[in-house]
């Protein structure tokens, strides 16, 4: 069986001069690097390349993807890193220097002081700078939180530096490529995200990628992205029927086009991704059985969304009719059945040893148990609703959704011939991970024409901590186990009992600090290229960060020299 890892499309979108467009989504800036490897992969391209040069790659990636010349210089970065990257990795972390920006502290509440260096972290939690700073110190990096390049060229001036990691928006970059060239250092750059010169952001999954890169590990060469479009492509008619017979009857059908539909497929990319990561090289093309086993921990899922909505009562998924709606409840409650035997006898019929059948069968059995033992204690709850607390309906999800995280990581695992699946590891680590999953599906319920979950009266973490709103206090606490109506005036009154009491940044932090959680779990690992990988898929599931805002900073001191010129001119 073959998938193809088709590109996205890119929309581009109306920028200021000052700053190059940068690709919205995290697949689409996946997609300008991996176009960018192929180019250089075709051409003849030896490090340190000229300005020409590598404007005419930048051209040759934009014109292969058919993006506007708004993204060249996004392009530029991209190309410039593939050409260092394997001398980069080379280089011993002792040797190598991290640079990043102050504009990713939270300005108006950090404390810490500034010196000739840059700024001094008071490591308070509040950023990502005190994680970067730490890990990568921990390597052995020399880490600087300043700006500008003459720091960065008087530190290349000891001989004792030999690469450099920056993060930066793209105007900084446009300015230190001639130096880096002429000073022939192995670069990478991390562009950020949001282009303003105040409370910035940036892909923390390239971040951490960049940092960990050597040469010894065997991770860094996934492409997680064409994985994760391998993945997807298992779910088409097509190779469903190659995997699984075709469907015969009723039943089957109603089943396939359950599995066909719309999904995120986190559960068998994970299964895919840990099995790959854990073989002698990790980039070898993934075995058959392993994508079989894949598609069976997706049946799981699909079963438990159909049950999920005949016990709640939803008349929607994916934003079609529930399957019950559509087909009766006896025809639904049959198909959610029919999907749990296939994910069974899937992994039951894949092609691996016999040990290995066993424990991954032993593994779903398991999680299995304990999702419906989560689904029993929100029923049971049903029957007397009363409010709940934020931490209570934490623990429901940590039965209810986490499970499947924990099995689809620990089947990827137990395939690739681990035989304890990794042990309490991995299971902090998928607690964590399944907890600050369902608390994001909670943030994206209170987007303007959603909270289905918290109007239909069911715990929910934003509910749990709208209580914090004394006006709305008791009107909050009687919506527990009570269904609103859409639009009406309760709904309104308690998103403004959400904006009062400042749920959504609430329920942010507390998922930021369950992914936080997930990635101190790796500090159990001795397997130092399995933890950076397992970082990265935390970073891949809740990175996704878009752009906005503008350079205020860049904009005001290109407008003061542009002032200058002009009464210079005049004079």
């Amino acid at each position: 069986m073959t998938t193809t890892n088709p590109l996205p499309v890119i929309t581009p979108v109306a920028r200021r001069p000052c700053q190059a467009n940068i690709p919205q989504t995290k697949t689409e800036r996946e997609a300008v690097r991996r176009v960018a490897a192929r180019v250089l992969a075709d051409g003849d391209f030896v490090p340190p390349v000229n300005d020409e040069k590598l404007r005419n790659a930048s051209s040759d990636v934009i014109q292969r993807l058919g993006l506007p010349e708004l993204f060249r210089d996004f392009a530029s970065v991209m190309v410039s890193n593939e050409l260092w990257r394997e001398r980069f990795a080379a280089v011993p972390y002792d040797r190598r220097l991290l640079l990043l920006p102050k504009c990713l502290r939270v300005h108006e509440r950090c404390t810490a002081e500034f010196d000739e260096l840059g700024l001094l972290c008071k490591r308070c939690g509040l950023c990502s700078l005190q994680d970067l700073q730490d890990e990568a110190e921990k390597l052995g990096y020399v880490v600087l939180i300043a700006e500008g390049s003459p720091i960065v060229l008087s530190i290349i001036e000891t001989g004792q530096i030999e690469a450099i990691l920056g993060v930066a928006c793209l105007n900084v970059f446009e300015r230190a490529y001639p130096k880096m060239e002429a000073a022939a250092i192995p670069g990478l750059a991390i562009p950020l995200l949001q282009d303003d010169c105040i409370d910035t952001q940036v892909d923390l999954d390239w971040v951490w990628d960049a940092i960990h890169l050597h040469t010894d590990d065997r991770t860094r060469r996934m492409d997680l992205a064409g994985l994760k479009d391998q993945v997807e492509a298992l779910f088409s008619e097509q190779h469903l029927d190659e995997i699984m017979g075709r469907a015969e009857d009723v039943t089957e059908r109603l089943g396939r086009e359950w599995l066909l539909r719309a999904g995120k497929r986190w559960r068998p990319f994970l299964t895919a991704a840990m099995h790959q990561a854990l073989q002698d090289e990790p980039t070898s093309p993934v075995p058959a059985a392993v994508f079989q086993v894949a598609v069976g921990i997706e049946c799981f899922h699909k079963a438990s969304l159909i049950h999920d909505d005949i016990e709640d009562d939803d008349q929607t998924r994916y934003g079609e009719p529930a399957l019950h709606e559509t087909e009766g409840l006896p025809v639904a409650l049959n198909v959610g059945d029919y999907l749990l035997g296939e994910g069974y006898r899937l992994i039951a019929e894949a092609d691996v040893p016999a040990e290995r059948r066993v424990a991954v069968l032993a593994e779903a059995a398991r999680g299995h148990r304990l999702l419906s033992l989560g689904q029993g204690a929100e029923l049971s709850w049903a029957r007397a609703p009363k409010p709940m607390k934020a931490d209570e309906i934490v623990e429901i999800y940590r039965r209810k959704t986490a499970p499947a995280f924990g099995v689809a990581l620990r089947a990827g695992a137990l395939l690739a011939g681990e035989p304890d699946g990794l042990g309490d590891v991995l299971q902090t680590y998928s607690d964590a991970l399944g907890i600050a999953y369902q608390i994001r599906d909670d943030l994206e319920d209170l987007a303007p024409g959603s909270i289905s979950d918290a109007c239909a009266g069911r715990p929910t973490v934003p509910l749990a901590l709208a209580a914090g709103s004394v006006k709305h206090r008791a009107f909050v606490r009687g919506l527990w186990g009570r269904k609103l109506e859409p639009g009406g005036s309760d709904e309104a009154r308690l998103r403004e009992a959400f904006a009062k009491a400042d749920v959504p940044a609430k329920t942010r932090r507390l998922q930021d600090g369950y992914v936080r959680r997930a990635v101190d779990a790796l500090e159990g690992l001795d397997n130092a290229n399995l933890k950076g990988f397992l970082r990265r898929i935390v970073a891949k599931i809740f990175d996704e960060q878009p752009i906005q805002g503008w350079c205020r900073e860049f904009i005001e001191r290109s407008e003061a020299e542009r002032q200058a010129i002009a009464a210079t001119n005049r004079a």
